[in-house]
């Protein structure tokens, strides 16, 4: 880029504040006490993101009588739960072309599940009342590319072929820049029901105050140290205290598993995001957007954006770094090179708005697994369930995961728990220095595929055939 196009991104961020938007809210709850002392439970969740609340709330929904745990290590939602850009998806496996690739006997009723859990998710918004700024406007998967448009509609009639392309809408580019003006823009793909645009940070918030409701017990600043079986049950030790349960569901995610042989199937990506000032009506009227879905571009290498409801606009993705050893460390949450490469980006995304300055700029870790979906499983004799791996997809699928675990907690045969992609596994990631350097290689060759027309070098090809390839 210019110098001078680089000086003026710079300056764009000048203000900007290192944390997540979302998070830096006056109506933020408090945080409730820490554990001391000895608890007993039928059911222990550990985690206060998305996956441990809808676990809570959703064991509550299904046996009122149950006494049910939550114990989270910081406070609900302050960590991926909370920062994230707020696309709560239908899907559950990562988009249609993973799932056909992966799952094609049973996507259709991977669609048809995932439907129904959005449709939940929106249902208990409104029966609960969270003020989480729910806007179901769906997705557009935008090309940047004349051969990404092609892809597109090769996307298209293959959901066509296997009866899943209502509520699609392939868009040329007058018809995408009529809803969403970018010079770079060469058409789209909009999902107008498969996804809901969020606030986060008051979804969470929002789900913590459906769980007290309820009569869930929640601890903050309450990390869980070990996991053992006791009698029965199972025990959790925390810093004050220890904790008896029935039951246990893990909702850790990106943070190393209480279960120690689940941890090689996940590795910590830190995603970055920044988000500007308000629009004015001028740069509204500049750019469209009038009927809010959310935005993705179609690269290997990609950008999610979207419009908040005080008309900001929220734009991520692009660098998914890895760091050697795969620890989550704060120090990895903010990265000034990515911040600024971001800012050029969007600039060249929407020149229109030259002079936007960016009022928030902040990032963090997500758990990703081989299969780039959800997986999930039992230890201890069936007394504790998990599910991990979301993959940044997991606004809208932890609630489906949360269903499993309680599926699979009580041994219940359901139609989830009988899903190949319930009862499979991805491929754990290799030791050290094997992980870094295949990572860092894969990551490599899809930059190379986005600069040659999407075309996969031999080692992505052979990621492919390994079933360790993404298709979106």
């Amino acid at each position: 880029m210019a110098p001078v196009a680089m000086r003026l991104a710079a300056q764009s961020l000048s203000d900007a504040q290192p944390v997540p938007f979302w998070l830096e809210d006056p109506g933020k709850p408090g945080a409730l006490p820490a554990l001391t002392g000895t608890e007993r439970c039928d059911l222990l969740v550990v985690g206060g993101g998305y996956s441990g609340l809808w676990t809570a709330l959703i064991a509550k929904e299904r046996d009122p009588s149950r006494d049910v745990v939550l114990v989270e290590g910081h406070e609900v939602g302050w960590a991926a739960s909370g920062r994230n850009g707020g696309f709560c998806a239908a899907s559950l496996t990562h988009g249609f072309g993973n799932g056909l690739a992966r799952w094609p006997h049973e996507l259709p009723k991977l669609e048809a599940l995932g439907a129904a859990n959005l449709d939940a998710i929106e249902a208990a918004v409104a029966r609960y009342s969270m003020d989480c700024d729910f806007e179901r406007t769906g997705e557009i998967d935008v090309a940047t590319e004349a051969y990404q448009l092609d892809e597109l509609h090769e996307v298209y009639e293959a959901a066509a072929e296997l009866g899943l392309a209502d509520g699609l809408d392939l868009l040329d580019r007058d018809a995408m820049r009529a809803e969403v003006d970018s010079p770079t823009f060469h058409g789209g793909l909009w999902d107008r029901d498969g996804v809901a645009m969020v606030n986060p940070a008051k979804l969470a918030w929002g789900l913590k105050q459906a769980c007290l409701d309820l009569g869930v017990r929640i601890f903050e600043n309450t990390p869980a140290l070990d996991l053992v079986s006791a009698g029965g049950g199972m025990a959790v030790r925390t810093p004050y205290g220890r904790i008896a349960a029935r039951r246990v569901a893990l909702g850790t995610n990106v943070f190393p598993s209480l279960v120690k042989r689940v941890r090689h199937y996940t590795v910590p990506v830190y995603d970055y995001a920044l988000m500007t000032e308000p629009l004015s009506a001028e740069q509204l009227a500049a750019i469209g957007w009038k009927n809010r879905p959310g935005l993705g571009d179609s690269a290997n290498q990609f950008h999610y954006f979207r419009i908040t409801a005080d008309n900001r606009i929220l734009w991520g993705g692009y660098d998914a770094i890895y760091r050697f050893g795969g620890k989550v460390q704060a120090e990895m949450d903010h990265r000034p090179e990515t911040y600024l490469k971001l800012a050029q980006h969007f600039f060249t995304c929407f020149p229109q708005l030259e002079g936007l300055r960016f009022s928030h700029a902040w990032g963090g870790a997500i758990d990703t697994c081989s299969r780039f979906s959800a997986f999930f499983g039992t230890a201890y004799q069936g007394k504790v369930a998990y599910a991990a791996g979301y993959t940044g997809l997991g606004v809208g699928s932890t609630r489906f995961g949360a269903d499993v675990m309680l599926d699979l907690l009580a041994g219940e045969r359901t139609e989830r728990t009988e899903l190949d992609m319930v009862r499979s596994k991805p491929l754990p990631f290799p030791p050290e220095p094997i992980a870094w350097a295949g990572i860092g290689l894969t990551k490599w060759s899809l930059a190379r595929a986005d600069d040659n027309g999407g075309r996969r070098n031999l080692w992505l090809k052979t990621m492919d055939k390994l079933g360790l390839g993404f298709d979106s």
